[in-house]
């Protein structure tokens, strides 16, 4: 068993830590948490002190000098690209005469995706980097840390360190076992199966759909799909997070855990849609377009994605965040969580209050919507 009573430390940013020693904590299932993908971020401009994510990530480092636990930590000076929103927090604390920014955020920026926040070595290093995490926040005298979209396995990891926990709402798709995507269509209810149909046939009708990985890429493609990427940029956050850059960088680096899906018209590209590939899911990110047209953005985003994880044998097609339209599509409502460090405590007291109430109405939500779902139910009996 590794001896935890070790030094903890703050890098300055991802790509000042060793990329193997980073990846022996991270493990290779999920891209998003890749050396790589993090450090692509801060090269590209994406993520820096600039653009209100100061990457400083907390080290743990083990009895051999090496890292044996790292937390992915940001200083934030703003609540935006985070996909769990606390503005009402920052402005109640704010109104009481209270500084909310600059806070600590343990997350990969602009992305809704779970995966493990504390990047572990050895389970035995989660309570001092928690510990850590904590210190940095004492010590700086922030509001707050807090950590978003972490695995459902590191939650009790949180909660016994006394982490206020708190749910949401995604919806994931989920591979029972299908061979085409016909058997995945057989399992729903013969109206749905129907409307599924009539939508696929409407989108591709006069274009053909492409899928795009690894040196099949091309810098041509980027630019086709930064176009597409600004477009949607615009209208969802007023400016788009990640620059032209990025993903330029991501082909370079990543391209064989890229999947990168788009349509065109006559050899050109009018939409397309960004994904990467983990290790038993498919993690939609982005979506584009040049061209309105009907239920292209199902198919690209949801239909193909189920395409491609039903070939590459994937359990899961996490599609990003909200969107109960997803639900007739035949993703299915799951529970996301995030844990939050509140120092004050009577600004504690207030928001565990907070998600008390919040809570119940997310249990309810989601019993209401697993009801909505659009597959066959078994007969009464």
């Amino acid at each position: 068993m590794p001896d935890p009573a070790v030094t903890a430390r703050i890098a300055d940013g991802v790509a000042k830590v060793p990329a193997a020693d980073w990846d022996a904590c991270a493990g290779a299932d999920n891209p998003f948490l890749s050396h790589a993908f993090l450090s692509i971020l801060e090269q590209s401009g994406s993520a820096t002190a600039r653009t209100g994510w100061q990457p400083i990530p907390i080290v743990i480092d083990g009895a051999d000098g090496r890292p044996a636990a790292i937390a992915p930590a940001y200083a934030k000076s703003h609540s935006q690209g985070e996909y769990v929103f606390d503005h009402a927090w920052a402005d109640a604390w704010e109104r009481a005469g209270g500084r909310y920014y600059p806070k600590l955020q343990i997350a990969v920026p602009f992305t809704p995706v779970p995966g493990p926040r504390l990047l572990l070595k050895d389970e035995v290093y989660a309570a001092p980097l928690i510990a850590a995490i904590e210190a940095v926040t004492d010590q700086h005298n922030l509001s707050s840390a807090h950590a978003t979209f972490i695995a459902p396995d590191q939650v009790p990891l949180f909660e016994a360190a006394a982490w206020l926990i708190r749910a949401s709402t995604q919806f994931h798709w989920r591979n029972d076992g299908y061979g085409c995507f016909d058997d995945f269509l057989a399992a729903l209810a013969s109206r749905k199966r129907k409307a599924i149909r009539k939508e696929r046939a409407a989108a591709v009708e006069g274009l053909t759909i492409r899928h795009l990985t690894g040196a099949e890429i091309t810098e041509a493609d980027w630019d086709a799909f930064w176009i597409f990427y600004q477009d949607t940029g615009s209208r969802k956050w007023g400016q788009p997070y990640l620059t032209r850059e990025f993903f330029s960088l991501l082909g370079r680096h990543m391209a064989d855990a890229v999947l990168l899906i788009l349509a065109e018209r006559e050899g050109r590209p009018i939409a397309g849609a960004l994904n990467l590939i983990g290790g038993d899911a498919l993690y939609g990110r982005y979506w584009g377009c040049s061209e309105d047209v009907p239920f292209l953005h199902f198919e690209l985003c949801y239909y193909q994605a189920i395409d491609a994880a039903i070939a590459r044998g994937l359990s899961t097609v996490e599609a990003g965040a909200q969107g109960e339209h997803k639900l007739a599509r035949g993703y299915v409502p799951v529970t996301t969580w995030s844990a939050h460090y509140i120092p004050d405590p009577n600004f504690r007291r207030a928001i565990a209050d907070f998600l008390v109430r919040e809570r119940e109405s997310v249990t309810a939500d989601q019993e209401y919507l697993g009801e909505l779902t659009p597959f066959r139910r078994a007969p009464a009996k």
